[in-house]
């Protein structure tokens, strides 16, 4: 809604909701009200479609009008007619007065027939240019979905588990990581199986990728990657890399197996634990990662950093940091632990 036109819908509503406790007080004193002043259900459910239009859910609706019936006294905030709660209640409890918690007004789930009960996404990536929605579960499905049509992958060559995806832009692939290879996925293959590379093995365990988004070289990408050792990979592949590294690539199904010492792949160790998340803020020119390492829990610093020894820029945060987001509005950067 427009911000006056809700404005003037809110207090409408408000003036609603002290008609009703109003309403209710008296019933409670046993005084009698007017026939033609008495809010029913179908009356407050009526009026609040009128103002706010399919904003509001039925259940919210109603969740509200019995709140108000059953206790006058304790008011329902208006946040709560959109589904916004507070609290750990159901909805239906009285409100803490310590947070307020916004929750999604609609949930939409999509399933696909290949992901198997007990199988979880671990890597959800938008790429608005291309209206392309991929993501990756840990048991290795992978999936591509534009507007109404999707391609979908099951990777089963190995046994470990993927944590996380990401878009390669210029070479247009899918890369996702497991617990002991890359994996690039070219979702655009007619192959019924689809058409890719693994890259392995990898000593360490990975558990976060992402792309360096630059585009000054259409015929390479960057990506970077965490693992379980603290250590931060920086991988750039190249159209060249396809076709130079496959002709001594074992193929199994339709993915071809590279070997990873064929790779120049820097590495630098900066946490003492798990690498949590991997960033690349193309406004800064500057990556981020985070680790629940206490002393060294978030680094933000230049891609160069990953390859020489130069001391990187660093701050420490008790229990260290999980998450971590760059707001290019505000110039802040955002942590969570």
């Amino acid at each position: 809604l427009e911000s006056i036109d809700f404005k003037n819908a809110l207090e409408q509503f408000q003036n609603l909701v002290e008609k009703m406790i109003l309403q209710r007080t008296k019933e409670s004193s046993g005084l009698c009200t007017e026939d033609g002043d008495e809010i029913d259900y179908d009356k407050f459910y009526s009026t609040t479609r009128t103002l706010f239009g399919p904003a509001v859910k039925d259940q919210n609706i109603q969740a509200f009008f019995r709140k108000i019936m059953s206790n006058p006294d304790e008011r329902p905030e208006w946040p709560e007619i959109f589904g916004c709660f507070r609290g750990e209640g159901d909805g239906l409890s009285s409100p803490s007065k310590e947070s307020m918690v916004l929750l999604v007004s609609e949930k939409r789930q999509i399933t696909h027939s290949v992901v198997k009960r007990k199988d979880v996404i671990k890597g959800i990536v938008n790429v608005p240019l291309l209206n392309l929605t991929i993501t990756a579960s840990q048991r290795g499905v992978l999936t591509v979905k534009k507007s109404f049509f999707s391609y979908c992958f099951y990777f089963h060559q190995d046994t470990a588990w993927i944590t996380g995806c990401d878009y390669l832009p210029n070479l247009k692939y899918v890369v996702a990581v497991t617990e002991s290879t890359i994996i690039l996925w070219d979702y655009k293959s007619k192959e019924r199986q689809g058409n890719g590379f693994v890259i392995k093995p990898m000593k360490n365990c990975l558990l976060c990728v992402c792309t360096v988004t630059v585009a000054d070289d259409l015929a390479k990408d960057t990506i970077l990657m965490g693992d379980d050792k603290g250590y931060v990979y920086l991988l750039t592949i190249t159209s060249d890399d396809f076709i130079m590294k496959q002709s001594r690539a074992e193929k199994v199904s339709q993915f071809k197996v590279l070997d990873s010492e064929s790779f120049d792949i820097p590495k630098r160790k900066l946490h003492d634990d798990w690498v949590g998340k991997v960033k690349y803020f193309s406004a800064l020119k500057r990556f981020g990662s985070c680790s629940t390492d206490s002393i060294n829990s978030f680094v933000l610093d230049d891609l160069k950093r990953l390859e020489d020894q130069l001391p990187v820029k660093e701050f420490s945060v008790p229990k260290g940091v999980n998450a971590f987001t760059y707001c290019g509005k505000a110039k802040i950067i955002v942590t969570g632990g």
